[in-house]
């Protein structure tokens, strides 16, 4: 158990993460000396917000993946500060990036109108799978112990053969949604500067893919959970390594934590692959990631031929190409 509420203070923290990074960008062109120091600065806070998430992640939410990508963002935030504010111009694209993902992700998270219906209509989508797939758990609202969704009718009631136990409750909640991995790719599309119609064809990509995969995620991993799929010899050690005093979580913890994290990655990182083919654009930010981690500069663009369009650029942009006469 932590011994604060990480989310009342990482909450209010994003938006001013949202609102540095927002005017950095925009003061970029007219004062680029400002919004360096103003990005730069933003980027340690951003350091500061993983480090106070990681081991929310590891305990309240059993993920240990996104507990280690927490913990691995805190140097590089820190470090894509320094870059930033000594004049590596580059980083305003993702810069611009996670501002839009904020304003995607956080009116979700922090009004409760909005997670509402989201959560909600996640919850019944799952249910309907549930059924089509011949499970019909009892549907119910969430407990009042989750306070933040008390009441959102998108809770799952499963028996135990132990009667004694109370049966298992499979909560859908924000992080059930995918708004998070939507909002990353949407951010990342509305950052690069390229024309409206490739864009626009880059989220049609992404955004029903991951869409229909963050369903039968939420399907798996609450079969998974109240059927109990993955209660093994090796229940007690994982119940250590996450500090669960319920035996009924490991098949949640393996379910969720461990098989679903790791193919959402998988996942991801394909759908980027496409996603990438269509707006090669993007490569400037792994460009820039490359950098960070090597201290090389790349053009990874030129160097698989992934190209932008020029000529699809000049109609669309309504700009002259540049030529070699």
């Amino acid at each position: 158990m932590l011994p604060f509420d990480v989310l009342a203070v990482t909450d209010p923290l994003a938006w001013l993460l949202v609102a540095l990074f927002g005017g950095g960008a925009l003061a970029e062109r007219r004062f680029p000396e400002a919004a360096r120091y103003v990005v730069g600065g933003g980027w340690v806070l951003f350091a500061a917000f993983w480090l106070l998430l990681a081991p929310h992640f590891f305990f309240a939410q059993n993920s240990f993946v996104e507990a280690i990508l927490a913990l691995v963002g805190v140097p590089a935030c820190i470090y894509a500060g320094y870059l930033v504010a000594g004049g590596r111009d580059s980083l305003f694209v993702l810069t611009r990036a996670v501002a839009v993902m904020g304003l995607i992700y956080l009116p979700a998270e922090t009004i409760p109108i909005v997670r509402q219906v989201l959560v909600e209509h996640v919850a019944n989508q799952t249910a309907t799978t549930m059924d089509l797939l011949g499970y019909e758990p009892t549907r119910r609202p969430i407990s009042a112990d989750r306070e933040a969704y008390a009441g959102f009718d998108a809770a799952f009631f499963f028996p135990t053969a132990d009667p004694s136990h109370g049966g298992i409750v499979y909560n859908i909640v924000m992080a059930c949604t995918a708004l998070g991995s939507m909002a990353i790719f949407a951010g990342c599309i509305a950052a690069v500067r390229a024309p409206w119609r490739r864009k626009f064809r880059a989220l049609a990509i992404a955004i029903p893919i991951i869409y229909l995969l963050n369903i039968v995620r939420t399907t798996f991993i609450g079969l998974a959970f109240g059927r109990q799929w993955f209660d093994g010899w090796y229940a007690p050690y994982l119940m250590d390594l996450f500090g669960a005093s319920d035996p009924y979580m490991v098949s949640h913890i393996v379910a969720e934590g461990v098989i679903s994290q790791t193919l959402s990655v998988v996942a991801l990182v394909g759908i980027a692959w496409f996603v990438i083919r269509e707006l090669p654009e993007l490569l400037v930010i792994i460009d820039d990631v490359a950098f960070m981690v090597t201290g090389e500069e790349r053009d990874t663009a030129a160097e698989i031929g992934l190209l932008p369009d020029v000529d699809m650029d000049e109609e669309a942009s309504g700009e002259p190409t540049p030529t070699d006469d």
